[in-house]
């Protein structure tokens, strides 16, 4: 009795993705719609809303001094080596490898590299405009606060915004933007946000950063993700012009590998004049006829002999040396006679 193999969710899942087309072209690329100009300016103006209250000292600056003083890490201490893992989420380097293999393997299963050039176009962008910010500010962080209720702006620091929490926004949210269903994108989203918010949160947590300093992060990342439509045009650009550079460099290769035709060596044709009859008249100017000139024939060349044959002139038979082997070729025979002979047979009769 044959009884068929039960399939898991993992074989299901496979042969899902075994289904898949190569370059789906169900999968849109987002593009800047108007709602999306109007969101991405409201949320600017909300970035620089944030760096200004913190240069003028209002009461976001208040409420940093009072969320630091409060100490979470003092007050539930049974959750600090939970969050000290869960802190690596907002790291550039680890989250950056794992989205990238994810992305790498999407972008082989589906013969593009939008995937990978999507990512690496967010990545420069949080690194120049984060790290500008960073640097431009110079805000210091908790720990190395020289004064109570001031902003701590411009004294060398390179906490505001969060890096953390920018780079889990825009490394999480970069699955959410590549989504290729509108249920995905959701759930993605959703999944983002919550990772971005936990990991900003555990920074305040720790210590290592003003609550400011986490909503400017998340504003950060946000902007990023909103305006990476309008670099859309040029990651196409780059990807064509990567295949077009892998297509020549195989082709290139074909070449090379491939061995060059030789030439047919084909003797070439020797011109030979036209021969007159001997005796034969060419008429002349006058009508005379006077005796045709022969042009020189050029002698053809003999053609070269096989190489399999011995070297030498060959003779007929006939004029050959007759060797005479030594010996006789057959066994020797007791019983045989010799023709010519008498036989040695018995008389019958009487």
């Amino acid at each position: 009795m044959r009884t068929e193999r039960k399939l898991t969710r993992l074989d299901r899942v496979f042969a899902r993705l075994d289904r898949e087309p190569e370059r789906p072209a169900h999968i849109d690329v987002p593009r800047m719609s108007r709602h999306r100009v109007v969101l991405f300016a409201s949320t600017l103006a909300f970035y620089a809303a944030i760096v200004w209250a913190i240069v003028v000292t209002s009461w976001l600056v208040r409420l940093d001094w009072q969320v630091m003083f409060f100490r979470p890490y003092q007050q539930w201490p049974e959750i600090h080596a939970f969050l000290d893992y869960y802190v690596v989420l907002g790291q550039r380097g680890p989250t950056a490898v794992m989205i990238a293999a994810w992305l790498g393997w999407r972008s082989w299963r589906q013969h593009t590299l939008r995937p990978l050039l999507t990512l690496g176009a967010s990545l420069l962008l949080l690194n120049l405009t984060v790290g500008a910010a960073k640097i431009s500010m110079g805000r210091l962080g908790p720990h190395y606060a020289t004064g109570v209720g001031s902003n701590e702006m411009w004294l060398g620091g390179d906490i505001f915004p969060s890096g953390h929490t920018a780079n889990a926004v825009v490394t999480w949210g970069i699955l959410a933007y590549l989504a290729s269903t509108p249920r995905a994108r959701r759930w993605l989203s959703a999944f983002s946000a919550v990772v971005s918010l936990g990991v900003g949160l555990t920074t305040v947590y720790l210590g290592t950063h003003w609550l400011s300093d986490v909503v400017l992060g998340w504003v950060a990342g946000l902007l990023i993700l909103l305006g990476l439509p309008w670099f859309e045009p040029l990651i196409a650009r780059a990807e064509a012009l990567v295949f077009d550079l892998r297509d020549t460099l195989l082709d290139r290769r074909r070449r090379t590998k491939a061995p060059a035709p030789t030439p047919a060596s084909v003797p070439a044709a020797v011109p030979v004049a036209p021969v007159e009859a001997p005796g034969a008249l060419s008429p002349g100017p006058a009508g005379d006829q006077e005796p045709a000139v022969r042009e020189p024939v050029a002698a053809a060349r003999p053609p070269r002999p096989p190489g399999y044959l011995a070297p030498g002139p060959h003779l007929a038979r006939s004029e050959r040396t007759p060797v005479t082997p030594i010996g006789s070729r057959r066994p020797p025979q007791s019983d045989r006679v010799t023709r010519g002979t008498a036989s040695a047979r018995p008389l019958t009769g009487g």
